[in-house]
């Protein structure tokens, strides 16, 4: 078998045709409005693309030509031209390699970390091990399917592409402006380390972070008329804060009359919310894992205070589809972070050597997020730092609404 080579339309519709089979099988095969909408989309995508209609339609007659695209009939109401993609048949993927090849094909080079957390809708890697076991199978056939890129200076891991066609010109060029992985915007870590990290820092510094931060939301009143509102539009459904540190956030909510839960990672934290506020709920748990509550169907709002601050751009997507799962009809997924395009690297704090990234982000970006994850009614905010607390960074808050229920 010769491997098909692909230009970067060509690539980018059989990626979204091969990520939208297994998301959205109710909406496939795609119509061309959906298949240009799927490749535009402005997260999960690297490069993120205009195309217009014409493109799609051209680029996908050119896939039929070469027999990796089936045109079909809509077999219902009007009769609508829809795309099937045939590339995995033609390269004979399992599960697992398909997942692969999907990624590497919508957001560019990615280490076997980055794969297992793009890839968590496609297909459930046990750990990184699983997902590099599977770029290595890829790599081995008779035909390549996957290289491994040169490891880049400073990173922890080889970043790895498709061979499917061209690449973007700068995917070898560190810290270029199409490069996912440049310093200038995201953190370059596996992530399985950096989550190590994360929780051995916030374990370590538990009981003076909580002493420095639990009555911190009597000086922020933007904060608190933000949880003020969220206690409001939750009705009478639980809220829960997912990654809650020393749970003050999760006590306000609860003061204002919110059945509250506070969800965290780390053990400690965890103790220490439980010993300085009675009126919540605190549980150990993974956001990334968060399920609906026990005495309803969903909850009411989910926030996400300061807690995604961690994660790189590969991740975010999929952790935010992950909050939006659980929410009730007419539920809120509420975050909070910091603004701006940057990543500040944290070596101390309270004392303690913790060599962490802080993510900034762009409250107009995680807007766009939260859209692409079905969200409506999305709203965000942009603060000011506040000089007289120390604050050195401009502080993001988005609000999105779950379609159905009522709308508030």
């Amino acid at each position: 078998m010769t491997l098909p080579a692909l230009d970067a339309v060509e690539q980018r519709l059989l990626g979204a045709l091969l990520e939208k089979q297994v998301t959205v099988p109710a909406s496939y095969p795609m119509t061309a409005n959906g298949l240009r909408t799927a490749c535009n989309q402005s997260s999960s995508r690297q490069p993120v693309t205009d195309y217009d209609e014409r493109t799609v339609t051209e680029g996908a007659k050119a896939l039929k030509d070469r027999d990796l695209v089936r045109i079909v009939w809509s077999d219902s109401g009007r009769r609508t031209l829809k795309y099937h993609q045939l590339l995995s048949d033609v390269l004979d993927l399992d599960a697992a390699e398909r997942a692969v090849v999907t990624v590497l094909l919508l957001r560019g080079p990615l280490s076997p970390g980055e794969v297992r957390t793009s890839a968590d809708r496609l297909h459930a890697f046990a750990d990184k091990a699983a997902a590099e076991a599977t770029l290595n199978a890829l790599a081995a056939r008779d035909e390549p399917l996957v290289r491994a890129l040169p490891r880049r200076a400073g990173a922890r891991e080889v970043r790895w592409v498709h061979l499917l066609g061209d690449r973007p010109v700068d995917v070898e060029s560190p810290g270029g402006a199409g490069d996912p992985g440049s310093a200038s915007s995201e953190p370059d870590v596996d992530p399985e380390a950096r989550d190590a990290r994360v929780e051995a820092a916030y374990d370590a510094i538990a009981p003076a972070y909580a002493d420095a931060l639990v009555d911190e939301l009597d000086h922020l009143p933007f904060e608190r008329w933000l949880l003020d509102r969220v206690v409001r539009l939750a009705g009478a459904a639980p809220v829960v804060e997912a990654g809650c540190g020393p749970g003050h956030p999760t006590a306000r909510l609860a003061d204002l009359g919110a059945a509250a839960t506070g969800l965290d990672v780390t053990a400690a934290m965890i103790e220490q919310a439980r010993a300085r506020f009675g009126q919540a709920t605190y549980e150990v748990g993974d956001l990334r894992r968060l399920m609906r509550p026990t005495t309803a169907g969903g909850w009411g709002a989910v926030l996400a205070w300061y807690s995604l601050i961690h994660f790189g751009a590969s991740e975010l997507p999929t952790v935010i589809e992950g909050l939006v799962r659980p929410l009730q009809p007419g539920g809120w997924l509420v975050y909070a972070g910091h603004a701006g395009t940057g990543v500040r690297q944290v070596e101390e704090w309270f004392g303690h050597d913790v060599g962490l990234s802080v993510v900034e982000r762009e409250p107009a970006d995680v807007a766009a997020l939260f859209e692409t994850a079905g969200l409506v009614d999305v709203e965000w905010y942009r603060r000011a730092p506040i000089s007289a607390r120390g604050e050195t960074t401009e502080r993001a808050y988005v609000l999105g609404r779950r379609p159905g229920g009522g709308a508030h």
